[in-house]
């Protein structure tokens, strides 16, 4: 038969281990309440990249659109799909290979930055009032994108490269 001694011996045991298991079980919470933030901080790190990287698709189909102009043609287009497809011309001439999705907010609802009358689109922007990870170090095609407050700050319109002269003068225009 068992003694009373070694009974309360067993029943100590088991509090003891069931503290260690509820105190376990909070340290894993806690870890798996951080991998979740940094996961969360990454993903929108990636998508931040690839703003910049679409933005300067962007960029890029605006300059080209801007240098394919027939003379007596506007210069600008009056609508994103003019890049994806250039009516100027009787054949396909593309700028742009599609419209891309704003990878802040998974939409392609860019805003879109006119010309002073209204009728062309001179840049775009995303949409997004989140608050940039990435505030400064920027490359030379997003010059201007320091210490932005949002990502609607970040506006992506054509830009001419800059070459910088030996005697460290630049040529083109912003």
């Amino acid at each position: 038969m068992r003694s009373a001694k070694a009974c309360r011996r067993r029943t100590a045991q088991r509090g003891y281990a069931y503290l260690s298991l509820l105190i376990l079980i909070s340290i894993i919470g806690v870890a798996a309440a951080a991998t979740a933030q940094l996961g969360a901080v990454y993903q929108r790190r990636v998508a931040e990249q690839e703003l910049l990287f679409v933005g300067g698709e962007f960029q890029r189909a605006l300059l080209s659109y801007a240098l394919a102009t027939p003379v007596g043609q506007p210069n600008q287009p009056r609508t994103l799909d003019d890049l994806v497809r250039d009516p100027r011309y009787p054949n396909v001439v593309r700028h742009l290979r599609k419209l891309y999705a704003d990878p802040m907010t998974g939409k392609a609802d860019w805003e879109l930055v006119r010309s002073p009358d209204g009728q062309t689109i001179v840049g775009v922007h995303s949409v997004s009032h989140a608050r940039p990870i990435q505030i400064a170090h920027f490359s030379g095609e997003f010059r201007g994108f320091n210490d932005a407050k949002t990502y609607m700050d970040w506006v992506f319109v054509a830009r001419l490269p800059v070459v910088v002269r030996d005697g460290g003068s630049s040529s083109g225009t912003p």
